[in-house]
Order: C-alpha cells, then structure tokens, then sequence
C-alpha cells in the first residue's frame, strides 16, 4: 500500500518542456499543477512513494510510525517546518540529456576520477549503478538544521547527490529535523548547544528551500517524469516513534560493542568532555533514518563526509539485521582541506554559508578567486562540472607561463561554483561588482552597487556628516574612518600609487573631498590596495 510523506517534489516530463507538480494520486485530495517554464521549480509537501519489496524477515521488521495522513484538511497544515514548500521559485532548469544507467558514465567512477570518493561500504555498488538491468539507484544525503543555511562544507554533498542525477539516478535530501535536536557528534570536540524548536523549524526550512534551488536549477533530469528528487524531514517519521517501542524494535539490533568501536565515539570518549548518551545514541537515529528511507522510499545509498562512515555503516548494518535485505550501500567523499591540511571554507569572517542573505554571492565569489594555485586544480574537480579535458588543458597552460593569465584557472572556478550556487543572476552579480570594485577599474560607481556590497558585510562602513566629509584630506579621511591606522601610513600608501577614492587613484597628498567626489551625494568608496575597503556613508 502506498504511504505518504510529506517531501518537497519536482517533475519533469520527457515529451514537453513544462515541469509538473505531481499530485498524490488521482483519487487523493490534492492535485495537478502544470507550471511554466518561467516558474519551473514547483515545491510540494506531500506525495505518494510505494515501498520496495525485502527478501524474509517480515517478522522481524519494526512497527515503523505512521505517515501523516493526506487528507486536504492537514495537507497544508500539517508540516510547520517546511513553510518554504508553498513557495514557488522563478528559475529556470538546466536539462541534463536523457541519462539512464545503460547509457551514462559510471557515477563512482566519475567521483573516483574527480576525487570525489572516500570509501565504499560496498565494492559491488560500482557495478549496481552502472547495470542496464537495475533500475536507478535512489541516492541520499543528510543535512542537520544547526544554522539557518548551509555553508561550504556540505556543498560536497549537494554536488556529489547532483553527479547521481546527472547520470540517471533519483535523489533525496534529508533534512534533520529529529536529529538536529540531538546533534551529531562527528568530528567535534563538545556537544552542540541545543537549539530551540522556533529556531530548528526556521532552519529546517531555510536549508530545504537552499538544497531545492540548488539541485532544482541544475540536476534536473528530464526523463525522470516521477520527479528527480525530494527533500525530505526525518522529523515526520520520529516524532510518532514512542521510545519503548524504538528500543523494542530497533535498539535490540543495535551491537553497544561496534557503536563503542566507532571514531567518532571513541575520540569523545577518551576527551576531558566526555560524551553524553544523547549524542551516542545519534548513529543509532541516523542508522535508522537509512532503514526507513530504504524500507519506505526506496532509497539503497546513503553519502556523506567521510566522518560520517560510521553513522552511514550503523545504517547498513540495521537494515541487514532488522530486514535481512541486500543491497543497502554507502559511499563517504573526503572533507574539502587545502593543501595545507586546514579546512577550506573558513575565513577570517567565518563559514563561508550558501545562502546568498548570510553570504552576498560576490563574497562567495571572491573567496574561490583567491584560491593558491596550489589548489585550484584540485578545487576544479572537486567542485565544478567541468570536464577533466578542459581541466587538463587549464592546468597544462598554468605550468607554461609564457602562455597563461594569471588568475584565469581561479576566475574560471570562482565562476562556476558561483553559477551552481548562485544561478546566473548571482554570477552576474558578483562579476559586476568584482570589476565596480577593483581599484583602477574604469566601470563608474554608482550608489545601488556599492550600498549592495556594504548591506552583505561584505565591506566595511562607516557614517559621517557632509559638512565633515567636504574638503577633508583623503589622508585624513582613511584614518578617520579606519582605513587605515596613522597619516604616515596613508602617506606612504599614497606615494606607492596603492590609495584609491571611488576606484581612482589618488596622486597627490593635496587631494580633498569635493562635492562631485560624493557620489549621488549619499556615499564614497575608499580602497587600500586591493583588497581592503570602507564605504563611507554621508549623511
């Protein structure tokens, strides 16, 4: 019998460029929406998934919570957090060709290749993906709500779930909203501090909404008329689950040896800190969101970072236990390191975040400008689409630099990652704003772009009345706004040609604020070199 979830959906049909927002049934309460192309990405809460068959062990399979029911009075209502589901998001889909396994590259060899790929709890997962026999695989990925957007770090995990796609496979994306509750233990060092739910269900939806544009604009494969993937809360199936009933059913499978053996657990065991049974128990709620998913949704691999590998393997190890069911795989990537070993993704700010209100997509963009080049080529398999040819020839030119720009491998990442984060809109965005805001640029400043920049944090700003402002000495400006610490400073600045006042540079000691400096009357750009800034806002 076909059971519900409350899911985000996106359809495609292969015979017409119009997306479809799938209903349930044809005897359920909701309904059919064909959409235009102009609003393509439709978002849904509900939709009807039948369950997949597993081989024996019927009597041991634990009384999984009941679904939410479709009725149309809770259709709308019955999800609080994922609010986001009733909005539409005018984009436009990137067509992938028509993928099925039979004519598609081999997706692990692909992440293989593109050093993508960490482990695999299963060697046989590389031919199941590529076997013409098989049907798709359904592939899923999990993303706990602890901030209100993701940042740099899980964007692995989108681009590894949209390589599944574009190469004929379906997707889920899970958002935790049972499990941020608890707080994974991976690679930390203390417990999570606990969010409180007004704060879960707001980033519960915000994180749904950045993984559906995401995926939505560019991994949407045609030929998947039931729809290329969902996103899913794994709070719908926890919340009904009574505790007595999960040791029952689930905790009795569970080895207290092997959850002891893991990384994870052992590193926090052997810490100051200690570990709390809540956070010990998270492999057992994540492994049990890889059963459900597998009995329920038809989902038979799990991915994540590869500090995930021991709540991926809780995963697989209960669904054999609990259901005696074959074909339940996992795959880690590596975490994304510069060649220094250090994170990539953290700045001097913080978490670059993929959402363009706690990032501008011009932050975004210049991070990737700036990568060394002992990385960029790493960073270009990694994290673009581009092909291994085009990569090839990039780094070939970098090693003949009688031939190559310097910048151009980095301009071309920054461009793409920014374009699978940001769409096109948001490239554009940041290009322009790069150029508006080199020092020597002769693109003419205007108001709109370099508020834009000051309202992301993106540069910093300060405020000062007009009468203070006119006629003030840019030597006395850069110090009075904290640009720079002392007029000697600004002096030697001056002289090395390296102080700017709206992209111009400032030549003589002399020069003063004039009235037509101001621009709009409203703001000034000051520059230091390239990279430090202050708006001044005049009042």
């Amino acid at each position: 019998m076909a059971t519900a979830s409350r899911t985000f959906f996106l359809g495609g049909c292969l015979c017409c460029c119009t997306p479809r927002l799938l209903s349930p049934s044809s005897s359920s309460s909701s309904f059919f929406v064909n959409l235009p192309l102009s609003n393509a990405l439709a978002l849904k809460r509900r939709t009807l998934l039948l369950p997949i068959g597993v081989n024996n062990g019927d009597h041991h399979r634990p009384h999984l919570p009941p679904r939410p029911n479709t009725s149309s009075s809770s259709f709308y209502h019955s999800s609080s957090s994922l609010r986001c589901a009733q909005k539409i998001l005018s984009t436009h889909l990137i067509h992938e060709p028509d993928c099925s396994p039979s004519r598609c590259p081999n997706v692990v060899e692909i992440l293989e290749q593109r050093g993508l790929l960490e482990s695999l709890t299963c060697d046989s997962l590389r031919s199941a993906c590529f076997d013409p026999n098989l049907p798709p695989l359904r592939v899923y990925c999990g993303f706990d709500p602890t901030a209100e957007s993701l940042h740099l770090g899980n964007l692995i995990g989108i681009i590894v779930l949209s390589w599944f796609l574009r190469c004929g496979h379906k997707a889920v994306a899970l958002v935790g909203g049972a499990t941020g509750r608890v707080g994974d233990p991976s690679g930390k060092s203390l417990e999570r501090p606990e969010l409180d739910p007004q704060t879960l269900e707001r980033n519960t939806a915000a994180i749904a909404e950045t993984v559906f544009r995401i995926l939505g604009r560019n991994t949407i494969n045609p030929s998947a008329a039931d729809g290329s993937f969902v996103v899913l809360d794994n709070y719908d199936w926890w919340k009904d689950f009574k505790l007595l009933d999960f040791l029952k059913e689930v905790g009795r499978f569970a080895r207290v040896g092997a959850m002891m053996s893991k990384e994870s657990v052992k590193r926090r065991l052997e810490s100051e800190q200690g570990m709390s049974y809540t956070e010990f128990s998270y492999q057992l709620l994540q492994g049990y969101d890889f059963l459900y998913l597998f009995e329920k949704e038809g989902v038979n691999v799990q991915i994540g970072g590869s500090d995930q590998w021991g709540n991926i393997t809780a995963g697989t190890d209960l669904i054999r236990r609990i259901l005696h069911a074959d074909g339940a795989y996992g795959l880690t990537f590596p975490l994304l390191l510069k060649s220094d070993g250090t994170k990539f993704g953290k700045s001097e700010e913080g978490a670059l975040w993929l959402s363009p209100s706690m990032l501008s997509p011009y932050k975004f963009y210049q991070h990737f400008f700036s990568v060394p080049d002992t990385d960029v080529v790493r960073f270009l398999k990694t994290l673009t689409f581009l092909s291994m040819e085009e990569i090839g020839e990039l780094e070939r030119k970098m090693q003949r630099p009688a031939e190559y720009v310097p910048n151009t491998a980095q301009r071309r990442l920054a461009e793409e990652v920014t374009r699978f984060v940001h769409g096109e809109e948001g490239l554009e965005e940041a290009v322009k704003a790069t150029e508006a805001l080199r020092p020597g640029a002769e693109t003419r400043l205007n108001r709109e772009t370099i508020e834009r920049i000051a309202a992301g944090d993106d540069v910093p700003s300060c405020s000062l009345p007009y009468n203070q402002v006119l006629s003030l000495s840019i030597v006395d400006l850069s110090v009075s706004t904290g640009l720079l610490d002392t007029k000697s400073a600004a002096r030697r600045l001056l002289k090395q040609g390296g102080l700017y006042l709206n992209n111009t540079r400032v030549d003589v000691e002399t020069k003063r604020v004039e009235a037509q400096d101001i621009v709009d009357g409203k703001i000034l750009l000051l520059s230091a070199g390239k990279k430090n800034k202050m708006v001044v806002r005049v009042n």
